[in-house]
């Protein structure tokens, strides 16, 4: 199974992402880094990725062929993360066939209506142990 992990800016949330899906899953998984800039790319490598890609043309490519996308609501939204996001890449995302998972974190004027704000930890252990999880035992 691919799972790609999208991040930006300084690629923390998605280095916790692969950290507890490696203490989870172990190597059973390819995960993929990809990142809007080197910096979060090189961050999630650290954390254990697989392989890592870098930029838009990276993150369109890869989330065409993925079987799952992680990473933060932002990922879908044209413009956001300080501009990292381009249309391109929201559109690529969204309409990619992969199963996916966001985190309800966004630092653009976006309200995400009906979602109980937790810590970052907590919203990550939610999709490892909870939805994801579930998703990988079913297909």
């Amino acid at each position: 199974m691919r799972i790609s992990v999208i991040d930006g800016q300084g690629g923390g949330i998605g280095a916790l992402v692969i950290k507890r899906f490696k203490e989870e899953f172990g190597e059973a998984h390819e995960i993929l880094a990809l990142g809007t800039n080197a910096i979060a790319t090189t961050q999630m490598m650290k954390a254990g990725a697989n392989k890592g890609a870098t930029g838009e043309s990276a993150i369109v490519a890869t989330t065409a062929r993925s079987h799952v996308i992680i990473g933060p609501v932002g990922i879908v939204l044209a413009g956001s993360m300080m501009g990292e996001v381009t249309g391109e890449i929201a559109v690529a995302i969204a309409s990619s066939d992969a199963r996916k998972f966001l985190l309800p974190l966004t630092q653009e004027n976006v309200e995400i209506v009906g979602v109980k704000h937790e810590p970052l930890p907590h919203l990550v252990d939610q999709i490892i142990k909870g939805g994801l999880k579930e998703y990988l035992k079913n297909v």
